[in-house]
């Protein structure tokens, strides 16, 4: 498995993630060596969503208006359906995925987590797969939509749902470890 341990990664995230689309990759690059900081415009915690109710809450590292993508090596976007539908409403969040895929560093989205992406703008002529009730979205916004568990487009890693982690967590940690795509700029 590939070190990260020069690596800091940002999980954006909002009230509302899928439980598992967060913990699971966070755990996977963090015992890779990572140093993972949950980024999200709430103060102090936000609350999982697990399968059909709340669950757990997670400690946020760092307030969305307090952080730069520059001291960041990637990004990932967990899903869940409140999690993204509220951050593709918040400028600073789209400003903040944008500025990584300006930058050519690593994106990593799940399930319902490319919903944002689409108000970033940063989709077009893409490869990607999602959730599959967001496909036609993700289409009408110029991405080419692939239904497989994980697919890679110069260090942009997409996944359909929880079940395809296992899959994800290893190509995050892969992508995350080979850094900046000079070709990947939106």
């Amino acid at each position: 498995m590939a070190n990260l341990s020069n690596r800091k990664i940002a999980i954006l995230s909002e009230n509302g993630f899928e439980e598992v689309e967060l913990t699971s990759p966070k755990k996977a690059l963090e015992e890779a060596g990572a140093t993972v900081h949950v980024v999200s415009p709430q103060q102090d915690k936000i609350k999982a969503w697990n399968k059909t109710d709340w669950s757990i809450e997670v400690p946020v590292d760092k307030n969305l208006s307090e952080a730069n993508a520059n001291d960041y090596d990637g990004l990932l976007l967990p899903g869940g359906v409140i999690n993204p539908d509220k951050l593709r409403l918040n400028e600073e969040a789209i400003s903040f995925v944008k500025a990584f895929f300006e930058a050519g560093k690593p994106v990593a989205a799940i399930c319902h987590g490319p919903q944002l992406l689409i108000n970033a703008g940063v989709i077009d002529g893409r490869k990607l797969t999602s959730y599959p009730s967001i496909k036609q979205d993700l289409i009408n916004a110029g991405a080419n939509w692939v239904d497989q568990e994980v697919v890679v487009d110069n260090g942009f890693v997409t996944s359909r749902s929880p079940e395809d982690l296992p899959a994800f967590n290893q190509k995050i940690v892969e992508e995350f470890a080979e850094g900046v795509h000079a070709d990947q700029h939106a």
